[in-house]
């Protein structure tokens, strides 16, 4: 079958933009009913959009003025005189060359290139980025910890940073995944999609006698000025097991504490005196709880370690918001409503360790260990 010749696509486009339809047109040229109504949808389709400048970007004029203008003007004035941002002319001069290079032409064409889409994602063009990215959630670290461990380890090679937000990208999004899907486990809710927030629910509790209230804690142990103050919870697996979890509010320092049998207070108590006793007397100030059962014999474990114990305020979890979050990190390695009962103290330690190896933002970067060593020298 031969293809249309242009006469033909012009009595087409004639006959249909009358109204004609397609099969009559087919019939009165002798043409096969398919033949024409394909071309006929060509014709209705919508012209390809044509690629506009935004009006947030610099036009052609207005980099030629910029080029212009960095003969002897500064480069605050030339803004002025464009109604632009300084900084927006700050960075088109620095991106392309600075002032002895840039150069209009130059500018526009390497902005124009720079705009199309879609891009090859980053971490599928680098395959070193990649590996290290892929390494670091095997790790149970988060994307934000990786992005941030990047900036520091690689400062001076900009091709090894990555944004949080470009990992996420790669591990949630379809068409971006340069990730292996099976990563998504490792993160801390081991989600394959995004999902918003949700908040726990939190039951009644009984009350405590003789507590000591938490805005009667010191002001050092408020503000973090000093290392030795710390916040403890249990982490629940089944109804008959738990560990207890310690972290000390100015390095994020954990300690991770077996506890043998049901979660009574005796049994709670004189695990978390006997970890206590392996740390400095310095290193242990004070201890911030919430007003759980297991805490009832509080003032007799205030006696045997000289360790004062300050109670939150019922249902307030953010009073007490580092361990909170180190209980979060805790459930990529004990989810909820499996046994606790076989692990142990050993096993604890080792996760501690891979917990307090983590660099944190909070931190600067640096790892809890860094951090409490870096405190009590």
């Amino acid at each position: 079958m031969q293809r249309l010749s242009d006469g033909e696509k012009a009595v087409i486009a004639e006959r249909s933009a009358a109204g004609v339809p397609s099969r009559r047109i087919a019939r009165e040229m002798g043409r096969p009913h398919r033949t024409v109504h394909g071309y006929v949808e060509r014709l209705r389709k919508r012209p390809p959009r044509v690629r506009q400048c935004s009006g947030r970007q610099l036009t052609l004029l207005e980099r030629e003025e910029i080029s212009r203008g960095l003969a002897g003007a500064s480069l605050r004035s030339i803004a002025v005189g464009l109604g632009r941002c300084p900084s927006t002319v700050c960075r088109e001069v620095a991106r392309n060359g600075g002032v002895r290079r840039c150069r209009a032409t130059r500018a526009e064409d390497r902005a124009w290139k720079a705009g199309r889409r879609p891009k090859t994602a980053k971490l599928a063009a680098n395959v070193e980025l990649r590996a290290a990215v892929q390494d670091r959630l095997e790790l149970r670290w988060s994307p934000q910890q990786i992005a941030g461990w990047l900036r520091e380890e690689f400062s001076s090679r900009a091709e090894m940073r990555v944004s949080h937000e470009t990992i996420y990208l790669s591990l949630f999004v379809q068409g971006r995944g340069t990730l292996r899907k099976e990563l998504h486990a490792y993160l801390r809710r081991g989600h394959a999609t995004r999902r918003p927030r949700s908040y726990s629910s939190y039951n009644g509790q009984g009350k405590l006698r003789d507590i000591v209230h938490i805005s009667e804690r010191p002001a050092e142990a408020q503000d973090r000025a000093v290392p030795g103050h710390w916040e403890g919870d249990l982490l629940l697996g089944t109804s008959s097991s738990c560990i207890a979890t310690l972290v000390e509010r100015q390095s994020r320092f954990v300690m991770l504490v077996k506890i043998p049998g049901r979660r009574n207070s005796e049994l709670v108590t004189a695990a978390l005196a006997a970890k206590i006793q392996q740390l400095p007397v310095e290193l242990f100030k004070s201890l911030t709880w919430d007003q759980g059962k297991e805490m009832s014999e509080h003032a007799k474990f205030s006696i045997d370690t000289g360790v004062q114990v300050y109670f939150c305020d019922p249902r307030s979890p953010w009073q007490r918001g580092s361990n909170e979050n180190t209980n979060g990190l805790l459930r990529q390695y004990f989810p909820r409503g499996k046994s606790m009962a076989p692990l142990t103290q050993h096993h604890l330690d080792a996760v501690a360790a891979e917990l307090n190896g983590r660099p944190r933002q909070t931190l600067g970067w640096k790892t809890p260990s860094q951090a409490l060593e870096q405190a009590l020298r």
